[in-house]
């Protein structure tokens, strides 16, 4: 026998770009050397090369686009985001636009045709045959963030009294079949979506059985108008690898597949992380106006709401002229308060979102976080009060810092879990505006309890 094959590992293998691959195409760019570029890029995979495009200044981004000419890869377009995908489509202009959207999936087309504004649009389709045109418009008409955006509208479908043999006759002739599919999708004589076979059971059956008897039940479809979350929680729910979509009639209209749920997902994960800190998801590729402009607008709040806190240390400053020690302790309870509250409200908006907080379980979570505030409260409240005692000499000042310890680290922990659910409650995405309330309420009520008790206990 022959010596075994070596299986090749995830380690042995190249992922992403390495800093040499990276090096050489920057140096082909800055050089201007198409042959070098050439070689530089070689079989770079084209979501590695949409991550290089991504990093680039915007002279040597259109540099490379410039080289790449007819031989731009459709399949680039719909790995880029925001403002890059923008300038890239500025650069190839909308014929060559036109020419790769034709060759792409219904829903990658979409996806980098809503970068277009609505003049571009109109440009860009208007080089496309009609039947691609109006199916692309078909999907433009519904919500954004919608599952008829999401969806795919070539389908493979079938009737139920297709033999197997038939279905894979069908499969083999057919030259206009999505590019990935992992479901066939059995449809009654109205085109309503009646069951669904996956292809490697219909690939083990008997070629002369009707489709229709070795069918699951078609449980789990899609409504056109159904928001990208909800289905990605359907898709995360039930392991789905694929969803039939349907109109408002019920019938097929088209196909969303596991591996658009997984931009969805990822799209979701950073666009929630992103907003609690109150920057965009494509910070990193805006100019500086564009991020100026964007962050300025919570920064603003942020301002406001430090006066507010301000206004309340303003209600106390008789106090703290004579206990100077008070100006020296307050930013402890309001950072602790702070910290306190970020830890339910980053679980809440998180578990809100893959629905795992409910109505069924909020009155058992907002307890839990409750305690959790009031135990972890009442330690840091002992550790902070023997420090306050060791620094100041003062058992009373001590006492006051521990109680207030106390009571921001319970109120941080029952708001930091109640604003969200508040938020979502009224449909006010938590992500956006749970932050500014939180910090807002921890800073005044921190503030307060320290100077409060103080001026009870103290003077």
């Amino acid at each position: 026998m022959g010596e075994p094959l070596a299986r090749e590992t995830v380690e042995d293998r190249q992922v992403g770009l390495d800093d040499q691959q990276r090096t050489a195409v920057i140096a082909a760019l800055d050089d201007g050397d198409r042959e070098a570029l050439r070689a530089a890029l070689g079989d770079i995979h084209v979501a590695d090369l949409a991550d290089l495009i991504e990093q680039l200044s915007h002279e040597q981004r259109r540099s490379l686009i410039e080289s790449q000419g007819s031989d731009l890869d459709p399949e680039l377009l719909s790995e880029l985001h925001g403002p890059v995908l923008a300038e890239v489509l500025d650069l190839i202009g909308p014929r060559e636009a036109a020419a790769a959207l034709a060759q792409m999936d219904s829903d990658d087309a979409v996806y980098v045709l809503n970068e277009f504004d609505d003049d571009q649009q109109r440009e860009v389709l208007a080089e496309l045959a009609p039947a691609e045109r109006q199916a692309l418009q078909a999907s433009l008409a519904f919500p954004e963030d919608s599952a008829g955006r999401l969806m795919q509208r070539d389908v493979v479908a079938v009737p139920d009294y297709w033999t197997i043999g038939r279905v894979l006759q069908y499969l083999r002739g057919e030259a206009d079949l999505p590019d990935r599919f992992y479901e066939i999708v059995v449809v009654d004589g109205e085109n309503r979506p009646v069951g669904t076979v996956p292809l490697d059971r219909m690939l083990r059956t008997h070629a002369d059985l009707a489709v229709g008897l070795i069918m699951g039940k078609a449980e789990h479809l899609v409504p056109v108008d159904m928001d990208q979350e909800e289905v990605a929680f359907l898709f995360q729910q039930y392991r789905l690898v694929s969803a039939a979509v349907v109109d408002r009639e019920g019938r097929l209209a088209g196909v969303i597949t596991a591996d658009d749920i997984a931009d969805v997902i990822e799209e979701e994960v950073e666009e929630d992380a992103m907003l609690l800190g109150g920057v965009a998801e494509t910070d990193i590729q805006e100019s500086v106006w564009d991020t100026i402009r964007l962050r300025f607008t919570w920064l603003f709040v942020n301002l406001g709401n430090a006066f507010l806190a301000a206004s309340v240390i303003g209600l106390f400053d008789g106090t703290i002229e004579k206990i100077v020690a008070l100006a020296v302790l307050m930013p402890i309870v309001a950072s602790m308060g702070g910290n306190a509250a970020t830890q339910p409200l980053t679980v809440a908006v998180r578990t809100l979102a893959t629905k795992e907080l409910t109505t069924a379980n909020a009155r058992r979570v907002v307890l839990k976080e409750f305690w959790v505030g009031a135990i972890n409260g009442s330690v840091f409240a002992l550790i902070v009060g023997i420090i306050g005692f060791g620094w100041f000499g003062d058992w009373e000042l001590g006492l006051v810092l521990g109680c207030a310890m106390v009571i921001n680290m319970m109120v941080a922990a029952l708001v930091g879990v109640l604003v969200p659910i508040g938020l979502d409650r009224v449909g006010v995405d938590p992500a956006i505006a749970s932050g500014v309330f939180v910090t807002t309420v921890t800073d005044v009520v921190g503030f307060l309890a320290f100077l409060g008790l103080a001026t009870l206990l103290l003077l």
